[in-house]
């Protein structure tokens, strides 16, 4: 129990940091902007309780909002890509089902599994964010480009670093 703490507490401040200090700072003319901290959210335990996810939801996304002085933005985003993550779940579950105490990760449910899983995670939460940033529709393809290309680079570099996370 401790260990998992631990574990998943280092996880979080490693996330928020290179959120903060490397991909926040990627930009290409407003369309691309990658953000990884979602990854937090999709790597947390399959059993884990609704409350606590939420709890740990919003409060990665608060974080976010402190950092990139948005109001609220990635903390509503991020409260709605944990409050969906049981039903992608249950959407993408094996066909004998999940493990009893295993990680949502590429080793154990395999490359496909992982990526369905991450697609459908990071565009719900860059959907919500985008356009809660822009907060009308008469940009509506604009902003449906901008969802789709950050989505696009974000689940390119969550499997990157999970790739290099389960290469250890």
């Amino acid at each position: 129990m401790i260990n998992s703490i631990l574990r998943f507490g280092l996880i979080f401040i490693l996330l928020i940091l290179s959120q903060v200090l490397l991909f926040s700072n990627i930009q290409f003319s407003g369309y691309i902007n990658p953000y990884v901290y979602v990854m937090f959210i999709l790597l947390l335990p399959i059993e884990i309780p609704s409350w606590l996810l939420l709890i740990l939801s919003f409060t990665i996304g608060l974080i976010m909002d402190f950092f990139s002085g948005s109001p609220g933005m990635h903390s509503s985003a991020s409260l709605l890509a944990g409050f969906v993550r049981p039903y992608v779940l249950r959407i993408v579950s094996p066909r004998d089902g999940y493990e009893p105490n295993s990680d949502p990760s590429m080793v154990t449910y395999g490359l496909r599994w992982f990526f369905i899983y991450t697609m459908l995670i990071v565009l719900v939460h860059h959907t919500a964010l985008f356009y809660l940033e822009v907060f009308r529709f008469t940009d509506f393809f604009r902003t449906m480009l901008r969802v789709l290309l950050s989505s696009f680079f974000t689940i390119v570099f969550i499997i990157l670093i999970e790739f290099y996370r389960r290469g250890k």
